[in-house]
């Protein structure tokens, strides 16, 4: 009678960069119980890939072109919703990492911890579990207890962090300039900050905006 535990997990990697992808390959070739089964270099080819495949494990990056991860994690749970998806990324932002997680994404890794982590997360989600790296848990446990900024806050915190002025983002949304300036006013509130600059810093370490 054959052993289904010694079967070995089969993962999907899912980035842009054809570095990284050689690198993830060689980390895991050296785990007898696992298998990379696939390569996809775009969001778009890891749906097509997860439904051809049906890997026990994906590995998302977030930062893709064609589709980026979190709407490809969310179109394989859509349809998947046994899918297991671990996201890989440089990006380490609470607001990325929640995004990623409410799409489906069972695991949050910055690529920087990989190797020995990686591993652990890879066993751990395939087993039914999840994996979160604990500095980012701790900064979404700090985010959700904030009040978010809502859509219109972060697109105008968006052109406010490419140089324009709240004359030049009230032209551009079609608003009063008084309504800019209470938008940036509510901002500045709800990140704890007390000018654009640190807003936009802020905003952008947690991925909330991107620069």
């Amino acid at each position: 009678m054959s052993d289904e535990r010694s079967d070995p997990i089969r993962i999907l990697i899912a980035d842009d960069h054809p570095l990284l992808r050689e690198g993830i390959v060689a980390v895991l070739a050296l785990e007898p119980d696992m298998m990379v089964v696939g390569q996809a270099q775009d969001g778009a080819e890891a749906v097509d890939l997860y439904r051809e495949l049906r890997p026990d494990i994906v590995l998302m990056d977030l930062q893709m072109p064609v589709l980026d991860g979190v709407e490809a994690i969310s179109r394989i749970c859509r349809e998947f919703p046994e899918a297991r998806i671990i996201v890989l990324t440089t990006y380490s932002g609470d607001a990325q990492a929640l995004r990623a997680l409410k799409a489906g994404a069972l695991g949050y890794l910055v690529k920087l911890s990989l190797r020995n982590e990686l591993i652990e997360a890879i066993r751990a989600v395939h087993e039914g579990g999840r994996h979160l790296q604990q500095k980012i848990a701790t900064e979404i446990a700090f985010g959700v207890a904030e009040e978010p900024l809502n859509a219109r806050e972060i697109r105008v915190l968006q052109l406010a962090a490419i140089g324009n002025s709240n004359k030049q983002i009230a032209h551009r949304l079609e608003l009063a300039e008084e309504t800019v300036k209470g938008h940036m006013k509510t901002i500045f509130s709800k990140l704890g900050v007390a000018d654009r600059t640190h807003a936009v810093t802020i905003a952008a370490r947690r991925g909330i905006i991107e620069l």
